[in-house]
């Protein structure tokens, strides 16, 4: 493998932080730059869900979510899981006729396709999986005991700690205005926010919903959906629940040992309404409370409403872009489960001039200038 001389991840999130870790275990010389702080943005206002069994449209598609499952094993194991991994299974019901039929198929074909999925009734799960729940005693409901919930925040601290460590170089609180390029359109240096230019031969865009405006700055088109969700933080002196879970309506994960993370598609479609974000806040609770009956009590501590960074055809947007030479994507929905393998695999491209055939359907280049 080559070393670049100089490395600079824009965007330090899940994506940024894998990829830039990655290359600082390879002897690369890194900057990370991030506008706010590290893992403070859209991955800090996930519902951070490790899993594939949601990924079933394209099988290459549901391929990479498998391997990023494994990535986060792996990584497990290479850093230490504390404050950060919690593997401990994920659960979907329905209480509608035709979206339990379709839950139930998902089902058999992730078993077909060797993803391990069991299926309980509500008596079976409340008795031994969830015993705070409110579930009918006969809903069918899946289990999927390989998927896990990721401390994002968390973990990012600790792939940016260690790569810092390692003679990394942060610089937060400060975004990039430009890109330099030179007469044959490779990366020459950035233009930061703060005054400051960083001589660089390679960038990577990790830069989330902020990836268009980043790419602009080379004049390139990265055309992105514009998809918000909410997402609220609940306080609770005792965590009820255990595990990541999809219930009829609202979504509830842990988020460590005093907080819940409450999340609704439902919820999401009010925002374009104009409705007040501590009203959406409130339905969140008001809906996990019917649930989870232990969280009426709890205190709505935070909400947010982030911008999901999702390319126009709903796929990552990861490699090179030969247009630009030094200049790569690492731009995905779905990067908490994909930040670790794509952080592997993009370094690797990076270092080796090599891709892999595992991201031979996310070019960037599908998207024409």
């Amino acid at each position: 493998m080559k070393r670049p001389e100089r490395v600079a991840v824009i965007g330090v999130g899940i994506l940024g932080a894998s990829v830039g870790w990655n290359l600082c275990r390879h002897g690369a010389k890194v900057v990370f730059i991030d506008a706010g702080r590290p893992g403070e943005g859209v991955t800090n206002w996930s519902f951070s869900w490790v899993n594939a069994s949601n990924k079933t449209t394209r099988k290459y598609y549901f391929d990479l979510n498998v391997a990023g499952m494994a990535a986060y094993r792996e990584l497990a194991r290479t850093i230490g899981p504390d404050s950060w991994w919690y593997p401990s299974g994920h659960l979907r019901w329905a209480d509608d006729p035709a979206e339990e039929s379709k839950l139930l198929k998902t089902a058999e074909q992730l078993a077909n396709w060797d993803y391990p999925a069991e299926v309980f009734t509500g008596a079976e799960v409340c008795r031994r999986l969830e015993p705070a729940l409110t579930i009918p005693s006969d809903v069918p409901v899946v289990f999927y005991p390989d998927e896990a919930w990721v401390h994002g925040r968390h973990l990012v601290s600790r792939l940016v700690g260690q790569a810092v460590a390692s003679g990394a170089e942060l610089r937060s609180g400060t975004a990039v205005c430009d890109i330099e390029t030179g007469a044959d359109g490779s990366i020459q240096k950035v233009a930061l926010s703060d005054g400051s230019f960083l001589d660089v031969n390679i960038v990577v865009n990790a830069a989330g919903p902020s990836a268009s405006h980043v790419a602009e700055l080379i004049a390139r088109h990265l055309p992105m959906r514009r998809e918000p969700g909410a997402v609220t933080r609940i306080d609770c002196a005792q965590v009820p629940v255990r595990r990541a879970m999809h219930a009829p309506h609202i979504e509830i994960r842990p988020d460590g040992d005093a907080s819940v993370v409450l999340h609704s598609r439902e919820i999401d479609a009010l925002i374009d309404t104009g409705e007040d974000p501590a009203q959406l806040a409130r339905l969140l609770h008001e809906s996990a409370r019917q649930v989870v009956p232990d969280l009426g009590n709890a205190r709505i501590a935070q909400t947010r409403v982030a911008h999901r960074p999702i390319p126009a055809d709903g796929f990552p947007s990861v490699g090179a872009v030969p247009s630009a030479p030094g200049y790569y994507e690492a731009v995905s929905h779905s990067g908490i489960t994909l930040g670790p393998v794509i952080g592997r695999l993009l370094a690797a491209e990076i270092l080796s001039g090599k891709r892999s055939e595992m991201l031979a359907d996310f070019r960037p280049e599908r998207f024409p200038p």
